[in-house]
């Protein structure tokens, strides 16, 4: 089996430790970290987001080190400057129209282009990058892995508020990113010269400069030889964004064995993922999701159980048994969205919410 690497990148909140509102000053963060960590730190386009980006890791063990230590890091930077920090999709209090853009020239075009839309993308994810040999064949596994996007994004759920309302959803998240263009579930390619001629068509008529304005849940990145998965809320804990990795590369390497056999997973389509899609993130793990081959309503947990079942023959030679079956412990205390509406119901008070995220932020690493 090849090494599926792993590159992952959290995307946090700067919160005043008063207010418990978001403050615009990840610049002192950023300048902070930039010393010791350099690339793996950098500003986003609302100054109250910071963001982390591991190395390449060669395995999941690799990856939690690297998650680990980059929180710890930045956990520190932000105390010194009287700050802290909140690992949430969303933040349950602030109004994105409250906050500082950072000075970027890529930011004003973004802006200037697509004006409110951009201003009120004030949203928090986890990105997960895995290795791939080639183009042609990461083009066939993310036709494939798109059926269980729905799946692993309704564990990561963790975005229930938005401007101080309680949303209804699990993940809001998602609907502030769906004004984007070129968002959401990929459409079907037959082969990596579809793919880029489609980027390509995109250039050429002035939509994109390049392929980076390509925000789908999933996609082949247009610089690294990885398929990268964008569909997931930022996690609390480093447990949890662990687990999530430890699930997309079985996924990969699972699909990639298949076609090693000449075996292949039915491919679905895009309308079809979406229904599961809008289902995990109205409900989360709560959701009922349609097994399309049997076209039937299906409890996720038995779905949960299907997709352990599905990596199961790949997760020994990935070295990642723990690390995937971590989904078990979701279930049993509920994703970020769970546990958030759970304090929130105790409290009735959303401040405390911000405390609770906060307090998870750093769990197991202090």
């Amino acid at each position: 089996m090849p090494v599926f690497t792993l590159g992952i990148e959290e995307e946090f909140q700067t919160i005043d430790p008063e207010t418990r509102e978001l403050r615009s000053h990840m610049s002192k963060i950023v300048e902070g970290g930039e010393i010791i960590l350099q690339e793996r730190v950098k500003a986003e386009m609302h100054q109250a987001v910071v963001e982390v980006g591991t190395n390449i890791c060669h395995n999941i063990q690799e990856a939690r080190q690297e998650v680990t230590y980059l929180r710890k890091m930045i956990l520190d930077l932000a105390d010194k400057q009287n700050l802290q920090l909140a690992a949430a999709g969303t933040h349950p209090i602030s109004d994105w129209q409250a906050q500082l853009i950072t000075p970027n020239e890529r930011y004003d075009k973004l802006i200037d282009e697509m004006r409110d839309v951009a201003r009120s993308n004030l949203i928090f994810g986890l990105h997960v990058h895995v290795g791939i040999e080639s183009r042609n064949e990461g083009v066939q596994i993310m036709n494939a892995v798109r059926y269980f996007l729905p799946h692993i994004y309704a564990l990561s759920t963790n975005s229930p508020f938005w401007c101080g309302r309680n949303t209804g959803f699990k993940s809001y998240r998602s609907k502030v990113f769906d004004k984007f263009p070129r968002t959401g579930i990929p459409d079907f390619f037959s082969s990596a010269s579809e793919y880029d001629e489609y980027i390509n068509l995109l250039v050429k008529t002035g939509c994109i400069d390049n392929g980076k304005k390509i925000w789908w849940d999933i996609r082949l990145h247009p610089f690294f030889d990885t398929i990268e998965f964008r569909i997931c809320d930022v996690p609390m804990r480093v447990d949890e964004t662990i687990c999530l990795a430890a699930l997309m590369q079985a996924l990969v390497a699972k699909i990639h064995k298949l076609h090693r056999q000449n075996l292949n997973f039915r491919p679905y389509r895009r309308i079809l993922i979406n229904e599961n899609k809008w289902r995990a993130a109205r409900y989360g793990i709560e959701a009922k999701l349609i097994d399309f081959g049997k076209q039937q309503e299906v409890p996720y947990h038995h779905l949960a159980q299907e997709l352990l079942d599905f990596v199961d023959d790949v997760v020994d030679d990935l070295g990642s048994r723990e690390e995937v079956e971590y989904l078990n412990k979701i279930l049993e205390m509920g994703t970020g969205a769970d546990r958030q509406l759970s304090v929130f119901n105790q409290t009735q008070d959303l401040t405390k919410v911000v405390d609770y995220i906060v307090q998870e932020t750093s769990f197991g690493l202090r």
